[in-house]
């Protein structure tokens, strides 16, 4: 069995910027019983402490539990009751003026500008720039009708990779584009987790929603890693239970 289960967030554990149920936290609780975890996504450190650990429920054993924010940029650990950050691979301040740019010029010649926005559509992850094209404050039911298909995010891309190919561009969340630094991505942050844990690809699963071609859970496909491809997170604690069943 798989020595290493690992999660996108947004869309496989939880709702778009909503925190886990109480059904997943337990089930999270019971998979750390006989697994590490890890989760990889595209939301900053606070976003993991708002949606996921502050929900689990008390006994959980943190210290088998990885969280790698900004598609793997950074990496945490819990060690002596804290979490500590390994790595962080951030951006200089030329670099985050040149994507912030080169993202309104495509949004606007795309012509997916949004009329209504609910908050900043660009946010500084330091090691990650992500647009989140209603706005990060957006409600859920907005964000799923406004590019279910990913097609408009698709377009969008295809303008920042002629205007900045010099970083990687993958689509995630409900409305998100994610730009990082070349390589920098879920399956950097996939060789972290072997590197860190000295587990092996072989004897990881990675779990997401969004490993088709261009998705920001693609790159963990690449490592050649086992996938699985969930709709949303009611698939997701299927796939858990099946795990903990199979691991006992």
């Amino acid at each position: 069995m798989k020595k290493l289960i690992v999660f996108d967030l947004d869309g496989t554990l939880a709702e778009s910027k909503a925190a886990v149920d109480k059904e997943m936290a337990k089930l999270f609780h019971d998979l750390l019983k006989v697994a590490r975890i890890a989760i990889i996504s595209g939301g900053a450190w606070p976003q993991f402490e708002k949606q996921v650990i502050a929900h689990l429920p008390l006994g959980s054993d943190l210290s088998k539990l990885s969280i790698l924010p900004t598609c793997g940029t950074q990496f945490y650990s819990y060690e002596k009751g804290d979490w500590k950050k390994l790595y962080a691979e951030n951006f200089t301040d030329a670099q985050k003026q040149k994507i912030e740019t080169s993202l309104k010029k495509a949004v606007e010649q795309s012509g997916f500008k949004a009329e209504k926005t609910w908050g900043d559509q660009i946010e500084d992850r330091d090691s990650q720039i992500t647009f989140s094209a209603l706005g990060q404050q957006a409600p859920l039911e907005p964000k799923k009708a406004w590019d279910p298909d990913f097609k408009k995010r698709k377009k969008i891309k295809i303008l920042l990779e002629k205007m900045i190919p010099e970083f990687a561009i993958n689509l995630g969340g409900a409305t998100s584009i994610d730009i990082t630094k070349p390589g920098i991505d879920k399956a950097y942050g996939m060789h972290k987790l072997e590197e860190v844990l000295k587990i092996s690809i072989a004897d990881m699963l990675f779990i997401g929603d969004a490993l088709f071609e261009g998705g920001n859970d693609h790159p963990a496909k690449t490592t050649g890693a086992d996938c699985i491809q969930v709709r949303d997170p009611e698939d997701t604690k299927i796939i858990i239970q099946t795990v903990i069943t199979c691991q006992k």
